[in-house]
Parts: C-alpha cells; sequence; structure tokens
C-alpha cells in the first residue's frame, strides 16, 4: 500500500514544539539511565535466581532452541560514528558514516564484512573508501587488489564481539557462564532492570533485561580499547539494543548504539536481517600468515625508534616515524617537541634525552595538538614531573587524559599519580634563549583552532603541529590547513625558509606555498587564496 503523508498533522507541529521545550523539565523528574532501582529487588526476576532470569529472556526473544539454531546471519548495516579524535573544534563532533554488507558463521566462528565507509576529512573525490574485512577471534585480513593485509587488533575486538556478545550469542553464554550472579538492578529509559553479570574473556558483562517483557535491552562493560579509545584507558560502555522484529521466529534488536564514557559515540541500523543463509566457503578464505601477523600487533602501543635522525640545525634533532618527535637543546635544558601515541612511546623518548644529554634537565614537553596520536604519550610526561605546553583550548581535554583511569591495564601514572604542572598557551610565548629559542604561537584557524605552531627565529624554521602531509602524488593532503598556516604565518609576520609538521619533514617554504596556491586557486575549483 502506498503511504501518504497526512496533511494535517502539521497542524501539530506547534503542540508538538511546545512540548519539546517542556521534555528536558519533565526528563529531570524521571531516573537516568545508570540509576540504581529503590530498594534493590530484581525487577522482573523476582525469587528466582540470576540463571533463571536470563532463561525468561532467552523465552522472549523466541526460546532456547530459536536461538541455538541460529548457525549463521547475514544483513546489511548503515551507521555512523562522531570522531571526536578528528574533529578540529571537538563538541559538535564530525561524523563518518558506513555502510556494510555483512556475514557472520557462528557454527565455524569468522565473519566477512564488505566495508564502505564516507570519510568526512577526505581530499575532494576521495571520501569514500570500500574494503572486506575477514577475520576469526584468532586473526584476519583486509582485502583488496594488492592482496590481504593484517587487520587491526581493533577489528579483532569487533569480531569477537558479534560472534559472542551480539543478540544472537549474548543470553546463551550467560546462560552458560559458571560465574553468572546478580548485579545491582538500574533504570534504562525510564525503565527498571534487572541486571545479571558474567566474565568474558577476563572483562565483567552485565546485561540488562527489562522488567516488563524480559528482553536484553543493553550491555554494559568497562574494558580498555585497540582503537581511538586506547588513550582513555577504562572505558566505561553501554550498548543499547533497540528497534525489535521477529526475524524466522526470533524477537531481534536491529539496531545498536554505542556509548562510551557517557558520549554517543555510534549508532548502527541491521537492515533485512536474514539467519541461517548457505555460507559459500570462497567468502572466508584469506591468506593465513598475514591473518596471523594480525593478532601479533602491539596495536596503539608503539616505542619509540631513533634510526630515523635529521639535524634540522645545531642541536635541533628530529626524530622522523609516523609520528615526528623533536629535541630541542637550549641553554639551560632541552625541550621535547611532542608526545605522542602511547606512554611507552614517550618513556623512550624521556630516555632517549637523558641517555643523550645526561644531567641536563627536560624543561618542557610542547604537545600542540588535541588529536589523540599527539597527546597520547602526555600522561608519561606528566608521570615523570616533565612540565607540559598546552593550547589553552586543550587544557579542558588534557585535564581530563591524565585523570582518565588505567587499572585494568596500568601505566606509569595510574601506579604513581601526579599532578600535571602545565604551560598554558593562550597567545605569542616564547621559550628559551639563544640561537635555539623558540616561540609557540596559536593558530586559531577554522581548522586550526586547537593547534599551535613552533617558530625557530634564528633558523627561520617553522614546525606546523597537525598541519602538513603530503600524498603519494606529492599533492598535499587538506590543504586548507596550510591555507590556515599561511594565514597565521601572514599574521605573525614570519619569516619562514623551512616548514615542517607531525606526519612531514623538513619541506622548502615556497613549494608549500606553491601547492596552497595550486589546491585552492579558482581555476581547481577551491577558494580563493590569499
Amino acid at each position: 500500500m502506498e503511504r501518504r503523508i497526512d496533511r494535517s498533522m502539521f497542524s501539530v507541529f506547534p503542540v508538538l514544539l511546545a512540548l519539546a521545550w517542556t521534555t528536558p523539565a519533565l526528563a529531570a523528574n524521571l531516573p537516568q539511565d545508570g540509576d540504581a532501582v529503590r530498594g534493590g529487588g530484581r525487577p522482573g526476576c523476582d525469587h528466582i535466581d540470576a540463571k533463571a532470569c536470563v532463561e525468561q529472556a532467552i523465552d522472549a526473544m523466541g526460546g532456547q532452541q530459536k536461538l541455538t539454531n541460529i548457525r549463521s546471519a547475514s544483513y546489511e548495516t548503515i551507521g555512523h560514528a562522531l570522531m571526536p579524535e578528528q574533529s578540529y573544534r571537538q563538541q559538535p563532533f564530525i561524523t563518518a558514516y558506513e555502510r556494510d554488507k555483512v556475514t557472520v558463521d557462528f557454527d565455524k566462528q569468522r565473519l566477512v564484512r564488505d566495508v564502505h565507509i564516507t570519510w568526512p576529512e577526505a581530499d575532494p573525490h576521495s571520501s569514500d573508501l570500500a574494503l572486506t574485512l575477514i577475520a576469526t577471534p584468532q586473526g584476519g585480513v583486509y582485502q583488496s587488489k594488492e592482496g590481504d593485509s593484517p587487520c587491526s587488533l581493533s577489528d579483532l575486538d569487533d569480531t569477537r564481539d558479534a560472534l559472542a556478545l551480539g543478540p544472537e550469542r549474548l543470553l546463551l553464554n550467560a546462560a552458560a557462564a559458571t560465574d553468572l550472579h546478580y548485579a545491582p538492578s538500574q533504570w534504562l529509559r525510564a525503565t527498571p532492570h534487572s541486571v545479571v553479570e558474567f566474565t568474558w574473556q577476563g572483562v565483567p558483562v552485565k546485561v540488562l533485561l527489562n522488567a516488563y517483557n524480559h528482553l536484553p535491552d543493553a550491555l554494559q562493560r568497562t574494558r580498555p580499547f585497540e582503537d581511538y579509545w586506547f588513550v582513555w584507558g577504562d572505558v566505561d560502555q553501554r550498548i543499547y539494543f533497540d528497534n525489535w522484529h521477529v526475524v524466522q521466529g526470533v524477537v531481534f534488536p536491529t539496531n545498536r548504539i554505542d556509548q562510551r564514557n557517557g558520549m554517543w559515540y555510534a549508532s548502527t541500523q541491521l537492515l533485512d536481517p536474514v539467519f541461517n543463509v548457505a555460507v559459500d566457503e570462497k567468502m572466508f578464505a584469506m591468506d593465513a600468515a598475514v591473518a596471523a601477523k594480525s593478532a601479533q600487533s602491539k596495536g596503539w602501543n608503539r616505542v619509540f625508534s631513533d634510526k630515523q635522525h635529521v639535524e634540522l640545525a645545531p642541536g635541533v634533532e628530529l626524530y622522523q616515524g609516523a609520528w615526528n618527535t623533536t629535541l630541542i637543546k637550549q641553554d639551560d635544558g632541552v625541550l621535547v617537541l611532542e608526545a605522542p601515541i602511547s606512554s611507552n612511546y614517550v618513556q623512550g623518548i624521556l630516555a632517549k634525552v637523558r641517555n643523550d644529554y645526561p644531567g641536563v634537565p627536560i624543561k618542557g614537553v610542547l604537545s600542540t595538538s588535541d588529536s589523540w596520536p599527539h597527546m597520547a604519550g602526555v600522561r608519561q610526561a606528566v608521570a615523570e614531573g616533565v612540565p607540559v605546553y598546552v593550547l589553552d583550548l586543550n587544557k579542558p581535554l588534557l585535564d581530563h587524559l591524565v585523570s582518565a583511569p588505567h587499572r585494568l591495564q596500568p601505566d606509569a601514572l595510574q601506579a604513581n599519580p601526579k599532578a600535571a604542572h602545565w604551560v598554558v598557551v593562550g597567545d605569542r610565548v616564547e621559550v628559551g634563549q639563544g640561537a635555539n629559542r623558540v616561540v609557540l604561537y596559536p593558530l586559531r584557524g577554522a581548522s586550526t583552532e586547537r593547534q599551535y605552531m613552533v617558530y625557530f627565529p634564528q633558523y627561520k624554521l617553522l614546525y606546523a603541529s597537525d598541519t602538513l602531509a603530503r600524498n603519494s602524488d606529492h599533492s598535499l593532503y587538506d590543504p586548507d590547513l596550510m591555507y590556515e598556516v599561511m594565514q597565521a604565518v601572514a599574521r605573525e609576520h614570519l619569516q619562514v625558509d623551512t616548514v615542517y609538521a607531525m606526519h612531514e619533514g623538513p619541506t622548502p617554504w615556497v613549494d608549500v606555498q606553491r601547492l596552497v596556491d595550486q589546491a585552492t586557486s579558482p581555476t581547481t575549483g577551491g577558494k580563493p587564496a590569499g
């Protein structure tokens, strides 16, 4: 039947608008998600033990036999994820979009995911990324025309979750757990829920069971992550299950909303789910040796290497890699430019300083950006009592970073807590004297609002934070960033011969100017330069 818009509904819009204004007041009187249910009890599960409560939930989904008989599942997904690590101005965050085709084989514990991502930060005409993930809990690959390459540790975590903690298997695994027990009851969406808890892969997992319909409305846990959330240590995660449909006799949630540390992080909608489709073995073919390498990865917990070394000037030493770090020897000590990636990485950097400059104090760490790979090692600098120069806009985020609990995988700051010694950069800041004097300048552009530059006046050398990167064809990645650097250089009347950045080595300034002009000229469809 054709659906038509009922125009009479537009007459209720003023009423709905008025109600919208009152919603916050009404919500304030309702219990919030995670609030304890007063008086305790086990809503919907009174007088039965935890296993019986889970079995009641299994019956609500269709019964033990129907869930057990789900041997495979196929569906499409459409969803979005917020990108706090990539958002130049923090909240509201920019968003990435994804549409996938997924086949999960529960019998043989494997999945294949054809991924299509729309990346908002990409250069023009390059925003779409397509790849295929094939994975088991033990390892996986990204498959492309060039062959197989190891997938990430985060992909392996997601694969394990899909196979064991998705709605198809969550209650079955809970019921089978030898340590299943009740946890304190909670409110969720203003509805009381009994909470059962069990351990999965060493992490306690809570399942919130609706008191009225007994369905599993959410999963909760506290765990470390292998993706962007790695830097935040022990992350509180709640995955909401919603938009329930009857699929081949199973009451099944087709919407999953991921909340991390209280932030609405991602939402995924399943489209046209089907169970027990024929599994094509060719879909799961992958290079086993390459897949094994994925599980051997150290993830983001990298270590510092001094193999790629460039002397930019006497006493100014650049150590290159995926994330560049510079040591600046001044008359009264050494500055470290950037504390990236991980505590382990920065521990190696600081050890390098002490080895090369014995007895010389480390004056400070210059942390120029809020992007998480740039600041992830700041916790180690704080743990070692080193002052950290931070942009004024980034201080609240860094306060949160150094206070984030890391009990599950303790680092040096967790083991020996210390207060941070921040040096806040809100305007021009001069550090040191002599030939290796540096001056810090906030950028303040629309895309560079949370970064500052480091200028070496003696050498007409500029460190441009996270703005300069070049594609394989030597064009600029995101020329808007360097466009704003050019504006800041002109504003501050700086004379620049050479520029470098977190991901790019020393580059003639005239070359960068030429590339920016090419990318932003009216003839290329960009914005006018100047």
